[in-house]
């Protein structure tokens, strides 16, 4: 047998209240030594499910039919995962495979030292003595990239980054020599120049170190960098599989090519602005198409409006802690949002998107400068909780926000219904309860979700679904702003695709402004009409999107652009491996 991992009409279904809920329909696949197969699909199709699988991490509601094979026969014997015992399986685990989950700060126990938590494994399997255990952890973080590992590895996962989490997990799983890493979205809450670092790290895995890996995402750029196979998903089964060129080239089923169709495509050659919407468009109003990369109508004269956001000199500062200096988030930063504008705030995690975002909406402190926001200084709370409210005899609201991930901003004990017309009931005592009911509905249906789904709980809905409610509760009080904080990073293609065209269309069609804090290049070139890059807390580069993404003059901005995956096979291969900016 040359496969090391060889998966055979693998059946899994969970017991529930209504009874069996199938979750994997016979799906066969392999990944021999040193092959990366990427398996993609849409969320719910089983991706997540059939990869804890292979490591024997389903839950006891669980039934399973098939086989899980894993050993190619020579190295190690073949082993069938379902039927292991479970002391067997913990043998299996991290010397035969071994997962690289895709929230690092949740696999990491935070009240360990990552040289503590990367010897474990070393431990459970007999790897020597403590000093000997201790030189292993920081041989390798040094080997997966992390600097000065002999003092980090005495470091606790909060004083690590993202992209260092993530390689300290990557680090974990290679401490035993694994043939085979399992990869679930190890990339999907990481921005572009961090990304790059983890696919060139996962890409040394099967160089430097032989190891396989079963690259679960859905990210089809990452697929076209890093994968030699592609196994397509959907509602549990597996519709197609190729090689990735041949794949991209010529996609042979409909879903696969509705996934293709749905990646959002970063240009790279600078495109006009698109000419007026017409005689008739409101002032200001943006005019953007669901394909349109850095279009923007003709807006009136900069000096005819009032800016919606102005800021000036605007300058953050988080205060010390037990006696240590404070943190300068935001250094002197300059931008204005007019109205029926969307500004685009891209940069890498840290650069401080998310603290401008919470400054403008009032949510942390400005520490020196001007910042002004619907016409007014944000100084006074009282201020805030007004410009969150409707103004007094209208129904238009000021504010609206649409949350990364709206699993955690819905309270999971109301009901949609609930959620989406709080600020109804907080902000608008006018109404009763059938007119915010109508009202919830109404906003429903401009998101395209159903008017019964009023009366469902959020886990009943998908992660798109909720997303859609999500924004739907931004824009119930008809706001003149809204702040969307990475609203589509957690999204598969096809999801992304879909949430994307109805924000282009409501901000169309509604006319609100629109701060767009996100970290994929493609998104942001996609809905907004200027950019701003951002890097360690000033911005770098602003203008339009046509001019900032299409031909950027800061080298940081083309390094960001460098890093970008690309969804073509052939095109990534070309492309240099370019360094992380320094």
């Amino acid at each position: 047998m040359t496969d090391l991992l060889r998966i055979e009409d693998l059946h899994i279904a969970f017991g529930t209240d209504g009874g069996r809920a199938p979750a994997v329909r016979g799906v066969t696949l392999s990944v021999a030594p040193g092959e990366v197969l990427a398996l993609v699909g849409e969320s719910g199709s089983g991706k997540t499910v059939t990869a804890k699988a292979v490591l024997g991490l389903l839950p006891a509601t669980a039934s399973t039919g098939g086989r899980v094979l894993l050993g190619d026969g020579a190295a190690e014997p073949v082993e069938d995962v379902l039927t292991a015992s479970p002391a067997r399986l913990r043998a299996l685990r991290g010397s035969h495979a071994a997962m690289v989950f895709q929230e690092p700060s949740t696999a990491l126990n935070p009240v360990f030292t990552i040289g503590w938590q990367l010897a474990e494994g070393l431990r459970a399997h007999g790897g020597g003595s403590r000093a000997r255990r201790r030189a292993r952890a920081i041989d390798m973080l040094g080997q997966v990239g992390i600097p000065e590992p002999a003092v980090r590895v005495d470091h606790y996962p909060h004083q690590l980054s993202g992209g260092q989490k993530q390689r300290a997990v990557i680090a974990m799983a290679l401490a035993l020599g694994t043939r085979l890493i399992v990869a679930d979205e190890p990339t999907t809450a990481l921005d572009v120049t961090v990304q790059a670092e983890i696919l060139e790290l996962l890409h040394r895995c099967r160089t430097d170190f032989g190891t396989a890996v079963l690259l679960i995402t859905h990210n089809m750029g990452v697929v076209a960098d890093l994968a030699d196979r592609v196994a397509v998903m959907r509602e549990g089964r597996i519709v197609e599989q190729a090689p990735v060129r041949a794949l991209f080239a010529a996609p042979a089923h409909p879903y696969t090519r509705e996934l293709l169709a749905a990646v959002p495509a970063f240009a790279t050659a600078a495109a006009p602005a698109r000419p007026p919407a017409g005689a008739t468009a409101a002032v200001g109003a943006t005019a953007v198409g669901a394909t349109a990369v850095g279009a923007t109508a003709v807006k009136a004269a900069p000096e005819a409006v009032v800016p919606v956001v102005r800021a000036a000199g605007l300058t953050v500062e988080h205060p010390a802690r037990l006696g240590g200096r404070a943190f300068r988030a935001i250094d002197g930063v300059d931008f204005e949002i007019r109205p029926g504008e969307v500004l685009g705030l891209v940069g890498e995690s840290g650069s401080g998107k998310t603290t401008i975002g919470r400054a403008v909406a009032g949510l942390v402190g400005v520490s020196a400068g001007e910042l002004d926001v619907l016409g007014e200084p944000l100084a006074a709370r009282g201020r805030l909780r007004r410009a969150r409210r409707s103004t007094a005899g209208s129904r238009a609201g000021q504010i609206g926000f649409v949350f990364q991930d709206p699993a955690t901003s819905f309270n999971p004990l109301l009901t949609i219904g609930e959620c989406v017309g709080e600020p109804l009931s907080v902000h608008r005592r006018d109404l009763g309860g059938r007119a915010i009911r109508a009202e919830v509905e109404s906003l429903l249906e401009s998101v395209r979700l159903p008017r019964d789904y009023a009366d469902r709980h959020p886990h009943e809905l998908s992660g798109g679904e909720r997303q859609r409610a999500g924004l739907a509760r931004a824009l119930a009080l008809n706001p003149r702003l809204v702040i969307a904080d990475e609203p589509t990073s957690a999204l598969d293609v096809s999801v992304q695709a879909k949430v994307l065209e109805l924000f282009v269309r409501l901000q169309r069609e509604r006319g609100f402004a629109a701060l767009f804090i996100s970290h994929d290049l493609a998104v942001v070139q996609r809905v907004a009409d200027r950019v701003a890059v951002l890097r360690h807390g000033r911005i770098v580069e602003s203008g339009s999107a046509a001019e900032v993404l299409g031909a950027p003059r800061a080298d940081y901005t083309r390094r960001l652009i460098a890093a970008l995956p690309v969804p073509d096979p052939t095109r990534q291969a070309r492309r240099d491996r370019s360094p992380a900016p320094a």
